[in-house]
């Protein structure tokens, strides 16, 4: 899934400190497309397994305000290409559209510009609970989890995210009575999972479920993302209407990719089922596929009479532990 940034910029002279003063003005043209990568995902899971469809139809309505093209906000950053790459110039705007257009005074040089969509915070619980970091600097500049994701301290838990995040990066050399278009893409930053689970015949009381194995930053400059910080997701409940399966969602950022280890996990899903007996079953799915940034990715289960979960998917593993009790836990600040 991409966003496609078009920037169409005129020249203008450094001499007037008041730039509002130029000849012309310097015009930023945002025009966003939008790839089906969770329509995909989601018709090739179910193309042979008919049952899935209302668990389809329920996450492509919980996961509408992530996949979608449009933007609610942006910040536009432009950097020094020289000595420290210090921060020359930053706007923000409330986009709430798809495509718009902005008026932007910054003088005739060289910049690398740094463009972020969807990272502004609406409301407690609302919005995205990242914040951005050493952004005076172009190459320190870094999105991370903030402390208000964290719901558990204490086991290291944080909320699902809410919405998608988009970057995109891209030297500018903006020259006196030049007329250039600048053209940049915006990628996803975060991405998206779901397990669905047959509970039919099950008879467990209650289910509740973690991702973990993500990054708990990105590095806007490089692209890269930052793995400091070992956290578990709470994965929201998504309501299915057909009385079979249970699903689960998270929204986090990527895992991390495939190394010598072929066939080690990198990221999982932890599942404790509790039983008619009062006994709690800990299942552990640990995928070997990574979870990339603009990708999502649908594990299909079954869930047994002791609260043990079976995937249907090759390249999940699972490790069991009935009557599970819960250990220490510590807290790690992000």
């Amino acid at each position: 899934m991409r966003y496609a940034l078009l920037a169409v910029l005129t020249g203008c002279s450094l001499i007037d400190e008041d730039m509002r003063d130029c000849e012309s003005d310097h015009v930023l043209d945002y025009r966003l497309s939008l790839s089906i990568t969770l329509t995909t995902e989601l018709q090739t899971q179910i193309s042979t397994q008919t049952e899935l469809s209302a668990v389809a139809s329920a996450l492509q309505a919980h996961l509408s305000a992530m996949f979608t093209d449009y933007a609610r906000d942006v910040n536009l950053s432009f950097y020094d290409v020289s000595g420290d790459n210090d921060l020359l110039h930053n706007e923000t705007h409330e986009m709430d559209a798809s495509q718009h257009s902005y008026t932007l005074y910054i003088p005739v040089r060289r910049y690398m510009h740094l463009a972020l969509a969807n990272i502004r915070r609406t409301a407690p619980g609302e919005g995205l609970d990242m914040e951005l970091k050493d952004s005076l600097r172009s190459h320190t500049s870094t999105l991370e989890i903030s402390a208000e994701a964290v719901k558990d301290g204490s086991k290291n838990i944080i909320k699902s995210q809410n919405t998608g995040i988009f970057s995109a990066r891209l030297p500018m050399d903006i020259k006196e009575g030049e007329n250039r278009q600048f053209e940049v893409e915006m990628y996803m930053v975060n991405c998206a999972s779901a397990l669905a689970l047959d509970t039919l015949g099950s008879g467990v009381r209650d289910i509740k479920v973690y991702a973990s194995g993500f990054a708990n930053g990105f590095r806007i400059c490089d692209s890269t993302y930052v793995r400091s910080v070992n956290y578990s997701v709470e994965a929201d409940e998504v309501k299915v209407d057909d009385g079979r399966f249970a699903s689960y969602c998270a929204v986090n950022l990527p895992s991390r990719d495939p190394d010598t280890k072929a066939d080690a996990p990198l990221w999982d899903y932890t599942i404790y089922a509790t039983c008619q007996d009062g006994s709690v079953t800990r299942t552990v799915l640990g995928v070997t596929v990574p979870l990339e940034a603009g990708g999502f990715k649908l594990i299909r289960s079954k869930m047994e009479a002791d609260g043990s979960v079976v995937p249907r998917e090759s390249y999940v593993g699972a490790s069991v532990t009935l009557n599970w009790s819960e250990g220490a836990s510590w807290v790690v600040d992000f």
